[in-house]
């Protein structure tokens, strides 16, 4: 017989398939995030995007959680030669002009942000089938092209987050670590929900957010059973 660890054992008894509330997912979360690595807690969520007219409904756009979400980006900044020992110095991992540019046409794409500067936006337009499918080109909506580095790198770094949904309506993102606070957790779900109420098209006919699921990166997921 295969023998099971204590982990397995814990997690196997901390499962649910009912809908549970938040409090007491956020409870049974923190309980079997007893792994060594630095969880993630998580949250996956199918929301409506069928309309009344204008097709479906798209969500792109960004949300900074009261409390962040601790994740960590190596930031690269695009900007006129000029700039590029100012955007390092107020906290740019990378920084460049045109030898930035032809890194990543050789495919060295070693950042998880990508900022430009408007002036350099006309050169990065031959770097979209390279940047694009990676979500890394840079977008004015989203705050990555800016002439304030300061503020644009400043926002990333404590916790501006880009959200978006596939084409079957579900959204994903970090909502903290395993070393939040359950109060800090259970406050960034709660700013988060009644934000992307506020982002539903007023063409979408009846419920808005359908699904919602919590989990940790080495944990199980729970339903939640409602949606406040």
């Amino acid at each position: 017989m295969k023998k099971r660890s204590k982990r397995y054992k814990l997690i196997e008894k901390k499962k649910f398939k009912e809908k549970l509330n938040l409090n007491k997912s956020l409870d049974l979360i923190k309980e079997i995030c007893t792994s060594k690595m630095e969880e993630s807690i998580d949250l996956s969520i199918k929301i409506n995007t069928k309309q009344s007219k204008g097709g479906d409904f798209n969500l792109r756009t960004v949300v900074k959680l009261p409390h962040g979400n601790g994740k960590k980006f190596k930031i690269a900044v695009l900007c006129e030669q000029e700039k590029v020992e100012e955007a390092k110095k107020i906290g740019a991992d990378v920084a460049g002009a045109q030898d930035l540019l032809d890194k990543m046409l050789n495919g060295e794409l070693n950042f998880d942000k990508l900022i430009c500067t408007p002036g350099m936006m006309s050169k990065i337009g031959k770097l979209g089938k390279i940047l694009g499918p990676k979500g890394l080109m840079p977008n004015p909506k989203l705050g990555t092209v800016s002439n304030d580095l300061k503020k644009s790198i400043t926002d990333i770094k404590t916790g501006l987050i880009e959200i978006k949904n596939d084409k079957d309506g579900n959204l994903a993102l970090s909502i903290g670590r395993k070393n939040f606070s359950k109060e800090k957790l259970e406050e960034n779900y709660k700013y988060f929900i009644e934000f992307l109420k506020k982002e539903k098209s007023e063409n979408i006919k009846g419920e808005f957010i359908k699904n919602i699921f919590l989990t940790s990166t080495m944990g199980i997921s729970y339903k939640i059973g409602n949606k406040n």
